[in-house]
């Protein structure tokens, strides 16, 4: 039985305003987002395809998957895709500490901004985006507060997390869609949108037939959607019948397909 819903409630967003569910827009614009990636083959079969229909999209990557193809995450950038953060080994946030979830999303982002994985030429140089300041403060009102110090971590886990200091993207899917407040809300200090979604295809689902994955897709999107797929082996079989068939359909209507800002 399926907990989540194909269309996002929008009780959910109202519980949630400070996630992004859909980007409010008067365009026919729809932003497709695919989790868990790179991935050899099925990670090339979504950028053949988007290259096909002229779309942009946005890969939320796994930071133990771009250290083992760093190449295929080259690709990604160099045909104008976004990127954002999908912490570095798939963690479930409620079965995590605050502390072990964040230094989680700064080792994928330590990976993600190395300068051995940037495309040259593409604006992704690491810049000063005023974080200091940000995790002076937050370290300061620790000290007097429940909330977890990022000085408790040691110096080399404060290490990874300053990489979240000055981090491009700024973007964050947490995996299963499932984070603690108190992991989003010190996420969401150091400048990370947590992205949600408001149509989910449940692509990885091998009992969902392929035809009725497209359906989940066509049936609820509208503009301003942002859609979840993966591009993983387990949600290949139906991604692979569902993007094509998805992308000539909107482009046919007068949809555009663009990555999140």
């Amino acid at each position: 039985m399926k907990l989540i819903p194909v269309k996002t409630p929008w009780l959910f967003r109202k519980i949630f305003p400070n996630y992004v569910w859909n980007v409010k827009t008067d365009e026919k614009i729809i932003y497709l987002t695919f989790d868990d990636g790179p991935t050899p083959e099925v990670t090339d079969f979504v950028l053949d395809t988007l290259n096909a229909h002229q779309a942009k999209a946005t890969f939320f990557c796994i930071g133990n998957n771009v250290e083992k193809h760093p190449k295929l995450f080259q690709r990604i950038l160099a045909e104008g895709h976004r990127v954002g953060n999908h912490t570095q080994n798939h963690t479930k946030g409620w079965e995590t500490t605050t502390a072990a979830y964040l230094q989680d999303v700064a080792a994928a982002e330590g990976i993600i901004q190395d300068s051995k994985f940037k495309v040259q030429g593409l604006g992704f140089e690491v810049q000063d985006s005023g974080f200091n300041t940000e995790i002076s403060r937050q370290n300061s009102k620790a000290k007097n507060t429940s909330k977890v110090s990022l000085e408790d971590l040691g110096d080399n886990q404060q290490s990874s997390i300053d990489n979240l200091q000055s981090s491009i993207p700024k973007l964050f899917r947490p995996p299963y869609g499932l984070i603690k407040p108190a992991q989003s809300k010190q996420l969401m200090q150091l400048a990370y949108k947590i992205v949600m979604w408001d149509v989910i295809s449940f692509d990885w689902e091998q009992e969902l037939s392929e035809e009725k994955c497209l359906q989940n897709v066509i049936s609820n999107t509208e503009s301003g959607s942002i859609i979840v797929f993966h591009d993983s082996i387990k949600a290949s079989k139906n991604m692979m019948y569902a993007l094509p068939r998805m992308l000539a359909y909107f482009s046919e209507k007068g949809f555009r397909f663009e990555s999140l800002k």
